[in-house]
C-alpha cells in the first residue's frame, strides 16, 4: 500500500499489517537525549493499530522500551510523555548564530552542573576527590541515578510488564567478563534494576548490581539489539521495526568538533548489515 493511496488511514495499515505472518519486534537503540524520536515511531505504530509483541531496548532504547511494554496500550503514550516532558531542558531565547550556540553552551553547562532532577544528580565527591580516588565500583560515576529509579517506578507498571502481555529484553554488559547479556521477562521476573543497569552509561552513571554481578550499559558492546532476535530459540518469524538514531554514513568531517561528533555516529550506528548478511 502506497502513502498516496487514497484512504490509507491508521484502520487500512492495521487491516494491511494484520495479515502479515510472524511477530512484531520493536528494536530501539542508544542514544540518550535522540531516544525522543522513538516515540514518535511507536506512536506511528500505535495510531496505525500495529503494538509490538516484543520490544528489545538498550540505554535509552530500555528505558522507553519498559514503558511501552509496562503498560497496557491506552496508556503508553500518556506515560513516555511524562517521561519526556520530565527529562526536556527547553530554551526561551529565540536567538541565533553565536548567541544560539552561547545558549546551547549555557544549557549544557546546567546539566553538568546540575543535572536532570528527574533523571540523575551530580555526585560532588565524585569532582572533589578526582577520577584517581578509590571510591569502589558503586560510587565511581560522575553522577547518581537515583531520581531514575523513582522515575521508573511512578511510569512502570512491573506486575504488568511481567505479566508478558508484551515481552521485553534489555541488553547489558557484566563488568566483570565484558560479555552482553540480555534479560528477557520471558524467562525472569524483571524489575527496575535490569532497566537501570541497561541504561549505566559509565563514567557518568554507575553500575547497577544484578544477582551480585555488576552491569553496565550493554550499548558499550552492541547499540542495536538485533542479534537478541536472530540469536533467540525458537527461532519465528519476524516484522522488525529498528529504530537508528546514528547514520552510519555522513560526510566527511573538516573540524574536531565534527570528527568527535562522526566518531560517535559510527561506534553507536546500527550493525544490522552485518548480522543479515
Amino acid at each position: 500500500m502506497d502513502e498516496k493511496t487514497p484512504g490509507a488511514g491508521p484502520a487500512q495499515f492495521g487491516a494491511r499489517f494484520a495479515e502479515l505472518p510472524g511477530q512484531v519486534v520493536l528494536v530501539l537503540q542508544g542514544g540518550g537525549a535522540l531516544g525522543a524520536y522513538q516515540v514518535g515511531v511507536y506512536q506511528a505504530l500505535h495510531e496505525a493499530g500495529l503494538e509490538p509483541e516484543w520490544v528489545i531496548g538498550t540505554s535509552i532504547g530500555a528505558i522507553n522500551g519498559a514503558i511501552i511494554a509496562g503498560n497496557p496500550p491506552e496508556e503508553r503514550l500518556s506515560r513516555l510523555k511524562r517521561f519526556w516532558d520530565g527529562v526536556a531542558c527547553r530554551g526561551t531565547a529565540q536567538g541565533s548564530g553565536s548567541f544560539r550556540q552561547f545558549e546551547d553552551w549555557l544549557r549544557v553547562a546546567k546539566i553538568t552542573t546540575q543535572g536532570i532532577p528527574s533523571f540523575f544528580t551530580p555526585r560532588p565527591d565524585a569532582w572533589w576527590l578526582g577520577v584517581r580516588a578509590t571510591v569502589g565500583l558503586a560510587r565511581a560515576a560522575f553522577y547518581s541515578t537515583s531520581p531514575l529509579r523513582a522515575t521508573l517506578a511512578a511510569l512502570v507498571d512491573f506486575d504488568y510488564l511481567n505479566a508478558m502481555q508484551t515481552r521485553l529484553t534489555v541488553g547489558t554488559v557484566s563488568v566483570r567478563s565484558g560479555r552482553m547479556r540480555y534479560f528477557t521477562n520471558r524467562d525472569t521476573r524483571l524489575n527496575v534494576d535490569h532497566v537501570m543497569a541497561s541504561a549505566a552509561f559509565p563514567p557518568g552513571f554507575p553500575s547497577v548490581q544484578i544477582e551480585g554481578e555488576p552491569y553496565w550499559d550493554g550499548g558499550i558492546y552492541s547499540n542495536t539489539p538485533l542479534e537478541a532476535i536472530l540469536d533467540d530459540r525458537p527461532r519465528r518469524s519476524s516484522l522488525i521495526f529498528a529504530v537508528q538514531l546514528w547514520p552510519a554514513s555522513g560526510p566527511e568531517p573538516d573540524s574536531i568538533w565534527q570528527v568527535m561528533s562522526r566518531l560517535r555516529d559510527i561506534q553507536y550506528s546500527s550493525r544490522a548489515e552485518s548480522r543479515l548478511y
